[in-house]
Formats: structure tokens, sequence, C-alpha cells
């Protein structure tokens, strides 16, 4: 066998030279795991066996279950710093699977030109935490804090702000309210100087009446002065009560007597009525009757 092996050497010094000839006496032990040309043997590769497959390396694709399945005070801390960052104001639950929580990581990952998945890597919790540590402490301002949520205003205050909105109303209805007042007492001195003639007589028939009881009386009227009562819109025109005092004469006796004329503007006057002062239920309820909208009170 020796000779045989050291002949084929020789006619193949080429092959021969580059093999051991332990190769060459390998292949002649175990031929299946040589390939031979004219006699001369090649050991093959891996013992004559076929090469093993290459195995195909996998593709991992972004750790996102660490983060997710992280400690409860890990998970609690992604919610702070988000919050700390102003991307997050929900509840710090640990929950990094919530919709809030999530819009939070991911509006956070798109401003860094991550993946805007809204599930964090380890790599991306690490940063942004580390971020959100070195962001300056927001201190708050009393005096803003104060300004943004005002104490509820007092009694008091109220009070004076319902008396400031009265006064600008019955401000802009002043010049109207004086002269429809004016114009009625013009009408009722017109009357008592005639003696119970007039327009405030034709109008008012509880005031002739009065007029007439007083004069019954052995009674003259003297000073008359009104005072504007209320005045406003009402469904008819606008609508003014005014309250007028009669100073009434006997002798050297003097007495006041006090009125209320009620009606609408017009020329006539429209729905005239007169009422003792001290029938405020009577006043009221013409009032109601005519739906009178109050600029005056």
């Amino acid at each position: 066998m020796r000779g045989l092996l050291l002949g084929l050497i020789v006619l193949a010094p080429a092959v021969a030279s580059a093999q051991s000839a332990a190769e060459v006496e390998r292949c002649f032990q175990n031929p299946g795991s040589c390939s031979w040309n004219n006699g001369v043997p090649t050991p093959l590769p891996h013992g004559g066996q076929p090469a093993p497959a290459p195995v195909a390396s996998a593709t991992r694709g972004p750790d996102y279950t660490t983060v997710l399945q992280s400690p409860e005070p890990d998970r609690r801390k992604i919610q702070e710093s988000l919050r700390t960052l102003d991307k997050y104001n929900g509840p710090i639950d640990a929950n990094l699977g919530s919709e809030a929580t999530m819009k939070a990581i991911a509006e956070w990952q798109k401003g860094h030109g991550y993946n805007a998945v809204g599930k964090l890597t380890p790599t991306e919790a690490v940063t942004l935490n580390n971020e959100a540590a070195k962001a300056p402490i927001k201190r708050l301002d009393p005096s803003a804090q104060a300004a943004a949520t005002p104490a509820p205003p007092s009694n008091a205050d109220l009070l004076k702000s319902l008396q400031a909105r009265l006064a600008e109303r019955r401000k802009a209805a002043e010049p109207k309210a004086n002269a429809a007042t004016e114009a009625l007492v013009k009408d009722l001195k017109a009357y008592v100087t005639a003696d119970g003639k007039g327009v405030a007589g034709d109008q008012f028939a509880d005031f002739a009446k009065w007029y007439a009881d007083t004069k019954a009386a052995d009674r003259t009227i003297g000073n008359i002065k009104p005072a504007v009562e209320d005045y406003g819109d009402a469904k008819t025109g606008s609508a003014a009560t005014a309250e007028v005092r009669f100073e009434a004469r006997q002798g050297d006796q003097a007495v006041t007597q006090c009125l209320v004329f009620a009606w609408i503007e017009g020329t006539p006057r429209k729905n005239p009525q007169a009422f003792s002062c001290d029938d405020v239920a009577g006043v009221e309820k013409w009032k109601t009757d005519q739906a009178l909208k109050s600029a005056w009170r």
C-alpha cells in the first residue's frame, strides 16, 4: 500500500506537494472522503460530509416589551417625565398602554426623530428620563396663580356690582322718565287751577274722585311734589309710574296726601290709573299687567 502511495505521489508531484502524506493516506483508508482525478485523491472538506447550510440571522425588531413590562415605579417615572416635559397631563398610574400615555410618548418620539409608535425602547426610556431630569423646575408665581384662580366675589361685591348696573340703567332712562313725570305734574296743576277741569281728571278717574272729596272736605291743594317711582318698556309702549305728594290745607292745618300715578306714554295716555301710595299691591299688579320691564329699579 505504501509503495503504491509513493508511486502516485511521484506521478502527481504538483498535487502531492499541496497535500501531506497523512491526507493522501486518509483518502485511501476512506475513499468517500476524497475526490479522485486520474487516480489522484483530493481530500474533501468536512470529511466528505456536505457543508452545513448557512444559518440566516434573524432580524430583531425594536424592544418595546422590556419597558412595557418594567416594574411599576419605572413606568410611573416615565409618565412623570412626560408630565415634566409638558407632554402628558393624565394620571400617574403606570399604565403605559393608555391612550393618553401612548399619545404623549409618540409626540416625544416625533420631536426626537424616533419612530412615533407610542412605545419606548429601553434606550429611548433612558433618554426621556434624562431629559426630564435636566428640565428646569417650574415654580409657581403666587401672583399669577391668584390671577388665574380669582376668589369668588363676596356678597358685598355682588351688591355693589348690582347697584352699579342699576345706576347705569337708571341714568340712561332718567331723561325720559323725568320728562314724563313733569308732563303729568303740569296737567295736575292745570286741573287744580281750573278747579277740577282738565285732562288729568279725564284720564285719571281715581284722581278726579280724590280731588272732589278733598274739595268737599273744604281743603285746598297747595304744593305738588313729584318723584319718579318706576320707568321702563311695557308691551304697548314706555310705562311710567310717579309718586306725587299733595299738600292739602284746611285753615291753619296742612296734611300731605300721596298718590301713585301709572300710565303708558302717549297722547292721550294709555291705561292710566291712580293709587294710594299705601296700595303697593295694586301698583305692582298694574306693572305686571302691562309687562313692565323696569329700567329704573
